[in-house]
């Protein structure tokens, strides 16, 4: 339905095993196809950080994707998502690895 096409952004940061297995790439390939934008980056905390935007059942999708699979060498202890918002335009042009 139309609520499925609404836009919604939300930050997320994955804990665990998550650096130096490709978390980052995968995370980036993941996001493109499901045609979301935002970005991903390794934390100085041995996290990994980011922000998604795009239609809230594909964010879903993500969201879910973060917290159960990521890379297959990364092993997740917990995901977690805030400031999620409704948002009129995507801020992003497309997904990002940052450094």
């Amino acid at each position: 339905g139309a609520e499925g096409n609404t836009l919604i952004s939300v930050d997320y940061e994955i804990f665990g095993k998550v650096q130096g297995v490709f978390f980052r790439k995968h995370t980036q390939a993941e996001g493109k196809k499901l045609g979301l934008v935002g970005w991903v980056q390794n934390t100085d905390r041995g996290t990994v950080q980011g922000k998604l935007q795009g239609p809230i059942s594909k964010v879903r999708e993500m969201q879910k994707w973060l917290e159960t699979r990521g890379s297959p060498e990364s092993h997740i202890d917990k995901a977690n998502f805030k400031n999620e918002k409704v948002i009129l335009k995507l801020d992003y042009s497309d997904f990002q690895i940052v450094k």
